[in-house]
């Protein structure tokens, strides 16, 4: 018995622990909160659509390299005076008629325009993906500032309830002493004033609060409301490892924005070479099939001979005879569709030139366009990069500084909590004045708040330089 105790509790504590793991915690993560707003932001729903798009340019693009393939097709009735197209004969009379082709055109060379084009388009391609994937590493980041936001204003409401608590607790006391008029009636006002004051404050927060969480719903586009006790995260003030320099080579190597950048100036760079290709002859091949068909086309078959008078005469020795002619008889056939088309086939093929000659200075000013979008990508680039480098070094510093103030409001915090302890007891033995024990409750309460504050501003500071990084999954 004693043994199969023990070769099932292992099994029992194993299946609780699943068990346990498998129920909903009722934690909302940062994690969660950037899935769902990857998946549900309208705005980056927009930038999808523009990736789409340049994907749908590519394909254009690609496309026109390819041979134009084109039929044709037509069925008419003429009447009246025309051209019999089987006979090529003036008619006068009604007729059905149809014409059928097939051509192809195929561009042999033209500067290479057509397919530094293409290239232009399939660069495009690539930048417009690379954006779309740094309007989704920018939502992270959004997402990240309003999510701590949050929770700073949350933590600043908690500190502010404390707050009133410990105001409500003197009070009372006080007011029982005033009710037994035994008490110091200055001090009693003096602390209801402050506890007003604090719950002033408790509104304030609480409406930072409230504006926080909208928000973060508007970015997660998020119908049901969040509850801000939901929000969790684990706090972290180890010193971050990397130099403002190495976050800035992280993120020439690997941010989404900066590459993007790089390729827009190099699908400029293929808009100029396109531009030039037009300065240069194009050719083509071309080449085609042709039929038509008339109603009016008939197979005529020998059908016998026929003797008829031509109504003329011969005079042989006075007798006057009648002049016959002999004439072939036809029948006449309506040759089909199918063997009007395939009598009246012909093909075609041959090469064209194009060649520029004039054509409103439209190339040489398309070329100073291109090359006027290839200085304005290359300003863009360098725009781009200063900005990194300094947001860099900003976030760096500010983040430098976040910590080192985080560790000084730690010992505040822990001075003036002493003091308050200390004031407190003399101010309930009625050692010390009101206005000694709202300044000590004060300074600890601002400290308490100011490293709440710098808490959350430090770990801000740091997702903003892992975004730099290029860390889309944080």
């Amino acid at each position: 018995m004693i043994n199969l105790f023990r070769i099932l509790l292992p099994i029992l504590l194993l299946a609780a622990a699943q068990m346990v793991a498998a129920q909903d915690t009722g934690v909302l993560t940062l994690e969660a909160c950037i899935a769902r707003a990857l998946e549900n932001n309208l705005d980056l729903a927009g930038n999808r659509l523009d990736a789409e798009t340049a994907r749908v340019n590519y394909r254009l693009a690609a496309g026109d390299m390819l041979p134009g393939v084109n039929g044709d097709f037509d069925l008419g009735i003429n009447d009246g005076r025309s051209i019999d197209p089987f006979t090529n004969d003036y008619i006068n009379e009604k007729l059905t008629f149809s014409n059928i082709g097939l051509s192809l055109n195929a561009l042999v060379f033209n500067g290479f325009s057509q397919y530094n084009t293409m290239r232009r388009q399939r660069l495009n391609l690539k930048a417009a993906d690379l954006e779309y994937e740094a309007a989704r590493q920018a939502l992270a980041l959004e997402v990240t500032l309003a999510f701590l936001q949050a929770l700073n204003a949350r933590e600043l409401v908690r500190l502010t309830e404390g707050r009133i608590g410990s105001t409500e607790v003197q009070v009372v006391r006080l007011q029982t002493l005033f009710d037994q008029e035994t008490g110091n009636p200055a001090a009693f006002r003096d602390l209801q004033g402050q506890y007003a004051s604090d719950r002033a404050t408790l509104a304030q927060a609480r409406n930072a609060l409230t504006a926080a969480v909208l928000e973060l719903e508007r970015l997660m586009n998020s119908e049901a409301p969040i509850d801000p006790e939901r929000l969790g995260i684990l706090m972290d003030f180890e010193p971050y490892g990397l130099s403002a320099g190495e976050v800035y080579a992280d993120a020439l190597a690997n941010l989404d924005a900066i590459e993007a950048r790089r390729l827009r100036l190099e699908a400029a760079r293929k808009g100029v070479a396109a531009a030039r290709g037009r300065f240069t002859p194009e050719i083509s091949f071309f080449a085609g099939l042709r039929s038509n068909y008339s109603s009016l086309a008939n197979l005529f078959t020998e059908t016998g001979t026929e003797i008829t008078e031509t109504g003329d005469f011969v005079t042989i020795a006075g007798q006057d005879y009648p002049v016959l002619s002999e004439s072939i008889l036809f029948q006449a056939d309506p040759i089909s569709y199918r063997d009007q088309l395939d009598n009246n086939l012909s093909t075609f093929y041959g090469m064209s030139a194009r060649i520029p000659l004039f054509n409103g200075l439209r190339a040489h000013n398309n070329l100073k366009q291109q090359k006027i979008e290839r200085t304005r990508a290359e300003v863009a680039l360098d725009q781009s990069e200063l900005r990194f480098r300094q947001a860099i070094r900003g976030a760096h510093a500010d983040m430098e500084t976040a910590l080192e103030r985080y560790r000084v409001l730690e010992e505040q915090v822990a001075a003036y909590e002493e003091s308050f302890r200390i004031n407190e007891i003399r101010f309930n033995n009625g050692v010390s004045n009101s206005t000694e024990y709202i300044v000590s409750k004060n300074n600890l309460d601002n400290a308490r708040i100011n490293l709440a504050n710098v808490q959350y501003e430090y770990l801000l500071r740091v997702r903003v330089l892992e975004y730099y990084r290029g860390n889309a999954q944080w």
